[in-house]
């Protein structure tokens, strides 16, 4: 009998800087309404839901930083959400800026959190790879300061059993490395779930034809789902969002790599897929078979043969 999971993809429009958290939570919450109307058990939030996209500007005041970060998760703010989810039934994935304090030592990271329909806190995931740079780079368009703002993530790529199956997470720059979905797919992922906030220009203005960005978007999940037979759901935020305007493009990833739904506009968004879970089954046991076909022992041979710089 097929597992099949009803999923929401909750694209959100851009986030002003002049909103408040409860305002977006209350955007987060009619997007959860309209996914339980539709049947989701699941909901997909982007990337830094709550707030702009803030590593597009630069800032040098810890606390206007720390501003844009939680504490806690729940907080006061976000509690809502928690509470409407677990009167709905339904879980979420929530993208956020986390800020913890140990030994004295303050960190943000570029978290996501995976909550059960109890409204509980079952998985969370802090973003591994960064992109952009670490200092201020006066005369670009915009600024891409992740690796100024955030700590590299130290969790690595969990999965939990949940919602009856096998569930990881990554964040945006992460679905363009193919090990992100690797150390997912070794773990038996049969759902990947993917915020994101990608602009469609580079910092210093176009660097490649303007069809690109959300083709490299597309191709870079729809490989990972293919090639690891996991379904795939990349949440944007969308539009012009203080500057800088974010692609969006939503979407659904089948294990087959085709994609099931896609957002179509720049805007609040709920799209829908009924996820069977063991769609991938055959595709783990025939082509991508790691134990079958994987051989991971020979690619150093390979490498020296061919002449290339060997890994060891």
């Amino acid at each position: 009998m097929a597992r099949i999971l009803t999923v929401g993809a909750a694209q959100l429009g851009p986030v002003p800087r002049t909103d408040s958290r409860r305002q977006v939570v209350e955007r987060l919450i009619t997007l959860l309404r309209q996914a339980h109307a539709r049947g989701c058990r699941l909901v997909v939030f982007p990337e830094a839901a709550l707030t702009p996209f803030f590593p597009h500007w630069y800032m040098d005041d810890p606390a206007e930083i720390n501003a844009f970060c939680e504490r806690e998760m729940p907080g006061p703010d976000t509690r809502p959400l928690f509470d409407e989810a677990r009167r709905l039934t339904m879980g979420f994935y929530l993208g956020y800026c986390e800020l913890t304090e140990a030994d004295g030592l303050l960190r943000r990271f570029n978290t996501s959190i995976l909550v059960s329909e109890r409204g509980e806190i079952i998985g969370k995931y802090r973003k591994i790879h960064l992109p952009g740079h670490a200092d201020y780079r006066p005369g670009q368009k915009y600024q891409n300061l992740e690796k100024y703002y955030f700590a590299v993530g130290d969790l690595g790529f969990p999965v939990w059993r949940a919602f009856g199956g096998v569930v990881g997470m990554c964040i945006c720059y992460d679905r363009r490395w193919p090990e992100s979905y690797r150390v997912l797919g070794l773990q038996g992922a049969e759902l990947v779930l993917l915020g994101y906030n990608t602009p469609l220009e580079g910092v210093a203005g176009p660097v490649e034809p303007a069809h690109l960005p959300m083709f490299h978007n597309w191709l870079s999940m729809q490989a990972g789902a293919y090639q690891n037979a996991t379904w795939v759901v990349g949440v944007a935020k969308a539009g012009l969002e203080e500057g800088v305007y974010q692609i969006g493009g939503s979407c659904i990833i089948a294990p087959t790599g085709e994609m099931v739904a896609r957002a179509c506009t720049d805007g609040d968004e709920l799209i829908v897929a009924e996820c069977d879970l063991d769609l991938g089954k055959r595709l783990k046991e025939t082509v991508f078979n790691f134990a079958a076909h994987r051989r991971i022992e020979h690619y150093g041979l390979i490498t020296r043969q061919t002449g290339a710089v060997s890994p060891e």
